[in-house]
């Protein structure tokens, strides 16, 4: 009774096989040959001239007008601070001052000896008129004068030079000294700007160098902002950089705006020709290949491939300067599957 069940259990498992098989070949035969009978389904898109202003992306920097790394011109010790952070300062405002009570008590003894050789010089005039002294006499406390007078305005030169002074109206930022400090003049006390007005450094390759003029306007725009702000060229070098081959250039922006500030970095849009009559298609219309692109033209029906050559590239669309006349009709779906003279059906066209 045993080898009855599993003959029977052998049964059932080869008839069970047996009807997979059948239903599996029936399945491949039936859409597999009516994929292949009937012509590719494909979307195209019609070309047609359009306008094209070209322009190129490149990045920039946003500086103050002015920036100065505030320096003492002498060694010596802080006596006074005047170094508002973040506040503004007006130009000639004496920011730090130095220990110069030496320097004083000298000016102070000259100024006295000063007066005195005054005095006898004007007594000297006196007598000279009466023949009481010698041209010689009076000629020499005369160069005593003003010997006192020269070595006056020294010691006031280098008492001038014990005060640090704002060079133009601006903002002081954050000062990096404190009462009783020894400094000397490589010390970097603060740094003054002036942001009434900014300015835009950016560098553009080489080949774009005659699209730059003085007065030009560029768009820009910098992280964490969707505004679009814009600068006037007011500058760029007389060349290019030997190593990037690349040319500076400096921009005035015409619009101050608190969310701009010295040290960001902006996205700059460079304005150049504008083609009226460029041909646009899709990117993935292009077919890359080793040494040239082609592209899928519908000619009666059937795909024929065509070589081009593109020029300007965007997002989503790429010129192309050969290759393509108005009207033609290109695949813009499924250009892997279809091979050269493939018959292909358009369903939708652009």
């Amino acid at each position: 009774m045993r080898n009855n069940y599993y003959k029977l259990l052998t049964l059932i498992i080869l008839l069970a096989a047996f009807l997979v098989s059948c239903r599996s070949s029936s399945g491949d035969k039936k859409p597999g040959g009516a994929r292949q009978s009937g012509p590719q389904i494909v979307e195209g898109f019609i070309v047609r001239p359009s306008v094209l202003e070209q322009s190129a992306t490149v990045s920039g920097t946003i500086r103050s007008f002015e920036e100065t790394t505030l320096m003492p011109d002498i060694s010596g010790r802080v006596i006074m601070i005047n170094l508002p952070e973040g506040q503004p300062v007006k130009k000639g405002a004496v920011l730090v001052k130095l220990f110069d009570s030496d320097l004083q008590a000298g000016l102070r003894k000259l100024q006295t000896q000063l007066e005195i050789a005054r005095q006898t010089l004007k007594r000297q005039s006196e007598l000279l008129t009466v023949s009481g002294i010698s041209q010689l006499e009076y000629d020499q406390t005369r160069l005593q004068v003003n010997s006192i007078g020269d070595d006056i305005e020294t010691l006031k030169a280098q008492i001038s030079k014990t005060e640090v002074v704002a060079p133009y109206d601006g903002i002081i930022g954050l000062r990096n000294i404190s009462l009783g400090a020894q400094v000397t003049p490589s010390t970097p006390l603060a740094t003054i700007r002036e942001v009434d007005q900014l300015k835009l450094d950016f560098s553009i390759p080489g080949k774009y160098s005659a699209e730059i003029t003085d007065g030009k306007v560029v768009r820009f725009t910098v992280e964490g902002s969707d505004t679009s702000f814009s600068a006037r060229v007011i500058a760029s070098e007389g060349g290019l950089d030997a190593t990037t081959r690349n040319l500076k250039v400096r921009a005035l922006i015409t619009r101050r705006d608190h969310i701009l500030r010295p040290g960001m970095f902006a996205t700059v849009d460079l304005p150049l020709a504008v083609i009226p009559d460029a041909l646009l298609i899709p990117t993935q219309a292009i077919i890359p290949q080793e040494r040239n692109k082609k592209v899928i033209v519908v000619h009666g029906g059937k795909a024929e491939f065509v070589t081009v050559r593109t020029g300007v590239r965007r997002p989503k669309d790429v010129e192309v300067t050969s290759g393509l006349n108005p009207g033609d009709t290109i695949v813009t779906t499924g250009v892997l599957f279809l091979r050269q003279g493939s018959e292909v059906k358009l369903v939708k066209l652009h």
